[in-house]
């Protein structure tokens, strides 16, 4: 999610899709690949954005911040889980991690 972070708010402009690099069942589990983060972030300020997020899907399921996403997040990043539910959007949630990436609080998310 490419924007821009305002007094602790974040305002995204931009969705940039970026491929999932897991190798398995691709509805199990949503990887980056560093140099895909990368392009993303130069992307960003080539724009005159910041890269301020990373979002992701949880097909038929919530939207929550599971364990293998605290494992793998930034704490600088805010975090959009969609919950899609039959192919269709059900709900979001933002989540920013801490930096010891041992909790991550929910962030309020407005449309």
């Amino acid at each position: 999610m490419l924007g821009a972070s305002d007094g602790g708010r974040k305002l995204v402009r931009l969705a940039v899709p970026l491929d999932n690099a897991y190798a398995g069942a691709q509805d199990s589990r949503y990887e980056l690949r560093p140099e895909d983060l990368l392009a993303a972030d130069r992307e960003a300020r080539r724009r005159g954005m910041d890269l301020v997020g990373i979002f992701h899907s949880h097909p038929d399921c919530d939207a929550y911040f599971s364990a293998t996403d605290l494992k793998n997040s930034c704490p600088w990043y805010s975090f959009v889980v969609l919950s899609i539910r039959k192919g269709e959007f059900d709900h979001a949630n933002s989540f920013l991690p801490n930096a010891d990436q041992t909790a991550a609080e929910e962030e309020e998310l407005t449309y």
